[in-house]
Formats: C-alpha cells, sequence, structure tokens
C-alpha cells in the first residue's frame, strides 16, 4: 500500500505487529519510529504488510511494544525443570515502557507480557500469572507487602514449586524482607526486576528474568533477590532478601549484599550456581513447613542523626505514638550527648529504639566509646550489622507478633533468616 512520512501503520513481519509513526529512510525500507519507547525499526517493503491507521489511533492505543526477544538468547541452554511456577506482577521498571509523550516510564506490561519478553522460558516450567498490581515501587505500602505475603503463601499452598515476584528496585529490599519475616517457606521465592525499561536495548529485564526463572526451580528454599552480578549479561547474583542494598540508581548490577557475599552467582547461558562462601548456610527445598505471620504494627519509623540534629527531631515520634524507631547513628551507631535524654525518653514509655549505622559495611559497636555506652544504658539495642531497611520491617513485624518490649528488644538483635553475617566480608 502507498504510504508516506507521518503516516501512523502498523507493520506484520510474519505474524509480528509493530505499530509507530514512518520517518524517512532508504528507498525499499519502510522506518519507524514505534510506539513504546520512541525507538528506530526499518523494514524492507516486500517482507512485510503495512495497514494505514488513523492518526486517533495513535493517541489511544496503549503505548507498550512487547517484543519476543530471541537475539539476547542466543546461546542460552535451557532444560524442561518439571517444575510449576507462580509469577506475581507488582509493576515496576522491568513492566514499563517509554511513553514517548510524557518521556516518563509507566508500568504497564503484564505477566503474560513479561513471559512473552523472555522465549527460552517457554516449556521451562508450567507458569501461573498472578498480576497482583501495577506500581512503581515508591508507591509500595506496607498494605502492599500483607497482600503479597498472602498471594505468596496461597499460590505455594496450591502446590507452586517456586515464586517469582516482579518489583520495582528502588524499595525491592524491604517487600523482599517483609516476605521473609512473614513466610517461612519450603520453596524458593524469588525477587527480581530491571534497572532498565523492556524497551530500551540495554534492559536487563531478560536476564534477569531468566535467572530468577532458573533460581525458582532450584534448590535454594529462601526469599532471594536474583539481579545482575557485573555490567555485562554474564551472570546474576543470588542476595538473600535481607542482606542486599540496591547500591547503585541507574547501574544494572546496583544490588549488593552488604557484610557477606552473595549466596551464589548464576551463569545467564548454562545456569550453573556457583557458590562463594564457606560461611553461608541456607535453607534446602522442602526443608521447611510452610507458614505465615503476617501481622505488622505500620507505626515505625527510621530517623537518621546528622551532626547537629535537634533531638527534638527523635522526640516528635515518640509524642506520636510511634510503636518503635530504627535510629541511623554514625560511625559505630553513635547520636551526639544531647540525644540520651530523649533515647531515654523512648525507653521510659517502652519504645523499642534499634540503632544501625550509616556505613555501608560492618557493625554497631555501642560498647566502644563513652557515648555508645551511654547509649545502651538509656535503652538503646543494637542492630550490629544488619540493615537498616531490613531493620525497619523486622521491628514492625516484631511489634506485629505482639512480642513485649523486652524481647523485642532481644529478638531484634538475634539472626532471624540469615540477617546477621556468620563472619563481615570486608
Amino acid at each position: 500500500m502507498a504510504f508516506k512520512t507521518g503516516d501512523f501503520v502498523k507493520v506484520d513481519k510474519n505474524g509480528v505487529f509493530f505499530e509507530g509513526h514512518v520517518i524517512s529512510g532508504e528507498p525499499g525500507y519502510i522506518t519507524l519510529k514505534m510506539v513504546g519507547g520512541g525507538y528506530i525499526a526499518g523494514f524492507l517493503e516486500n517482507e512485510v504488510q503495512v495497514t494505514l491507521l488513523s492518526p486517533a489511533a495513535a493517541l489511544s492505543n496503549a503505548p507498550k511494544q512487547v517484543v519476543r526477544n530471541t537475539v539476547k538468547g542466543v546461546g542460552i541452554k535451557i532444560e524442561p525443570s518439571g517444575k510449576q511456577i507462580t509469577l506475581i506482577t507488582t509493576g515496576g521498571t522491568i513492566a514499563s515502557y517509554v511513553n514517548t509523550e510524557t518521556e516518563t516510564v509507566q508500568p504497564t506490561f503484564t505477566g503474560e507480557d513479561l513471559l512473552l519478553e523472555v522465549p527460552e522460558l517457554e516449556g521451562f516450567a508450567e507458569f501461573k500469572i498472578r498480576d497482583l498490581c501495577s506500581l512503581l515501587s515508591e508507591n509500595m505500602k506496607p498494605e502492599n507487602w500483607k497482600e503479597l505475603a498472602q498471594v505468596i503463601y496461597d499460590e505455594i499452598k496450591a502446590g507452586a514449586d517456586g515464586i517469582i515476584v516482579t518489583h520495582g528496585t528502588d524499595t525491592m529490599t524491604y517487600s523482599a524482607a517483609a516476605a521473609a519475616y512473614m513466610i517461612d517457606t519450603p520453596v524458593p521465592v524469588i525477587f527480581t526486576g530491571s534497572q532498565r525499561s523492556p524497551d530500551r536495548p540495554s534492559s536487563d529485564n531478560h536476564m534477569n528474568l531468566m535467572c530468577a526463572a532458573r533460581a525458582a526451580a532450584g534448590d535454594i528454599a529462601e526469599v532471594l533477590i536474583v539481579m545482575h552480578g557485573s555490567a555485562s549479561d554474564d551472570f546474576c547474583s543470588l542476595h538473600r532478601a535481607v542482606k542486599a542494598r540496591k547500591m547503585h540508581t541507574s547501574r544494572r548490577d546496583a544490588f549488593k549484599s552488604i557484610n557477606m557475599f552473595p549466596i551464589a552467582n548464576m551463569d545467564y547461558f548454562t545456569g550453573e550456581l556457583t557458590f562463594l562462601s564457606d560461611f553461608v548456610d541456607y535453607a534446602k527445598r522442602g526443608e521447611n513447613e510452610l507458614k505465615i505471620t503476617p501481622a505488622l504494627e505500620e507505626k515505625c519509623a527510621a530517623v537518621k542523626f546528622v551532626p547537629g540534629a535537634d533531638p527534638a527531631i527523635f522526640d516528635y515520634y515518640v509524642e506520636k505514638g510511634y510503636k518503635g524507631i530504627v535510629l541511623e547513628g554514625v560511625g559505630l551507631g553513635h547520636v551526639s550527648d544531647d540525644w540520651i535524654p530523649s533515647l531515654q525518653k523512648a525507653a521510659g514509655r517502652k519504645i523499642p529504639v534499634i540503632v544501625t549505622s550509616q556505613c555501608i559495611r560492618g557493625s554497631t559497636a555501642l560498647g566502644t566509646y563513652e557515648t555508645g555506652l551511654a547509649m545502651k544504658k538509656a535503652g538503646v539495642a543494637e542492630a550490629a550489622d544488619q540493615l537498616t531497611e531490613a531493620v525497619l520491617v523486622k521491628l514492625m513485624w516484631l511489634l506485629g507478633q505482639e512480642f513485649d518490649y523486652e524481647k523485642v528488644k532481644k529478638l531484634i538483635s538475634t539472626d532471624m533468616k540469615g540477617d546477621m553475617s556468620p563472619m563481615i566480608i570486608d
């Protein structure tokens, strides 16, 4: 058919459809600026069928372009696992596209769309899809964590051999930690996402989802975060959820295990696992009985101390009736001396205060300096090498179980779900 520059068209190439605006190109080719990210695609005119669409269709159609990415999968070895895996979607960049009108990323992909992006997964497992929500992860809240934990529990109870949760990366560690504390699982529960949306050539969605599926069919029956282990498409790291932190805003290998190695690295092409430390033991498939304890005390806060900060910042949460406070101190966990009366006030009201360090690596040690000793006498509990985000979720969970003040302080400083490193790795 006849078309001209500027027309909005649909191109059919061997049953795969692309929509976009025609732009000028080489003779004999039709060149499109595609819907869903604005990327350029060129097709030989004699190899495709072109349908002219109305200009209004360009605005009304959902601007996402699901592409069966067969290029990234070249060289991958994968055999049927015989497993039943539930894919739970919550939104995030892995389920997003770039809206060319606003030039912003928006989550719209379904679980079915995500599986279409990774054709190598066909035949690997029997996938069940649960599209739970479609949120950018900064909009996830404790109520979403509880709903997600219940769906994970229900799917395992119904016979799932493994769970994949796709999630935005910015707050993935909070949601994953919540799942770890709420659920005792006999099967792998794998959180994954991507730093770059699927419509970008540098997207990490394909490798992360591929490795997540293998991990979900594997033998490490814990809540894990599976993401790029390097900036290249070579391997993913399997991080214990309660020990992982997002360490870069945009790099594909943003997630790192803190104070320990990842449990293992997984080769993208073969699926082979390389275990990284003799100090890490992990729960194996079938080892734990399924259990859920989803209650959370949501009225908990995280407060960051900075030099010169007015202790009235801390007092605000005490006066507002918060039930627990995580205090991010400097160095070994310190705050200034003028904060001590506020800490004593919280202890007097049986509000547990847990101190973490703003340092990325290492452990709190309040018995080293006079200030720290005064904090301990004021009733503060130490997180040791636990991460602030995991400690906050752990505190919410412990208080949700209605443990008393002294028991919460004891348990918060006790290893649970592998949240304290047996040997700190620098």
